[in-house]
């Protein structure tokens, strides 16, 4: 990050992304282990819309932001299921955010992506504070495992008590090549 409070301001002037067609929600914040880091989250109804907004009002929007960051990375990642029933892009009640950004290895993506419904989901599901989650996927064995959590503290809960069993469970090793994950803690004010 370059200027966090000019980054700030600028995130404010996303509130236009209420109009634009197959916008569904947008949220961030900073993330816990580097706090120079924002991490945003949007959800769009489809690729159409958004490649639509990227071609007609991204840079508008986006130019109050310019000069307040370096190193932008976009990923875009399809849903395949959510990883609690009834998924909606809400960030009202949620304090963090925790996205798991994992890369497979070549042809374990099937059984990452079952271990993923049929080890981690429910295990998510069941944890006190967990508000909701999506598993998502991208082109070349790429997933990303998002959830909202009530409070920090719920979230590392789960974390203590369960990952490194789960992670046996479903053979982790053997199906991921590259594990990068965040907890963010959530921007109010980002949410639109």
């Amino acid at each position: 990050m370059v200027d966090r409070r000019g980054f700030e301001r600028g995130q404010r002037k996303w509130a236009g992304l209420l109009g634009e067609p197959g916008f569904r929600a947008q949220g961030g914040g900073w993330c816990r282990g580097r706090p120079d880091v924002a991490h945003l989250f949007g959800f769009w109804e489809s690729r159409a819309f958004y490649d639509s907004f990227m071609a007609r009002s991204h840079d508008r929007l986006g130019s109050a932001q310019t000069g307040t960051f370096k190193d932008a990375q976009v990923r875009l990642f399809e849903r395949k299921f959510d990883v609690k029933l009834g998924f909606r892009p809400t960030f009202a009640e949620a304090d963090v955010a925790r996205v798991a950004h994992c890369r497979v290895r070549e042809g374990q993506a099937e059984h990452f992506a079952s271990m993923q419904e049929k080890v981690w989901n429910p295990a998510m599901a069941g944890s006190p504070g967990m508000l909701r989650g999506v598993f998502g996927e991208a082109p070349a064995g790429e997933f990303v495992v998002f959830s909202l959590w009530s409070s920090a503290a719920e979230h590392g809960k789960y974390r203590a008590d369960r990952v490194a069993r789960l992670a046996l469970r479903a053979r982790l090793e053997a199906d991921v090549a590259e594990l990068d994950g965040a907890v963010v803690d959530l921007e109010p004010s980002w949410t639109i």
